[in-house]
């Protein structure tokens, strides 16, 4: 799935202090290989080089 600027999100990172926090889509980067990357902004910070799998977009 592939997510756009100013989508909710809620990361899935277990290694991230964000882990299970929602979150919005503040850039969205294409690597090399031509997938995705996304940077993630939270109440208390972000998260750069985000992978599609490791976010799930939050129901309206």
């Amino acid at each position: 799935m592939s997510f756009e600027e100013g989508d909710r999100v809620i990361l899935h990172d277990e290694h991230s202090e964000y882990d299970g926090q929602e979150g919005k889509i503040t850039q969205v980067m294409e690597t090399m290989f031509g997938d995705a990357n996304y940077t993630v902004s939270f109440d208390e910070g972000q998260e750069a080089g985000i992978s599609a799998d490791q976010i799930e977009a939050v129901e309206e």
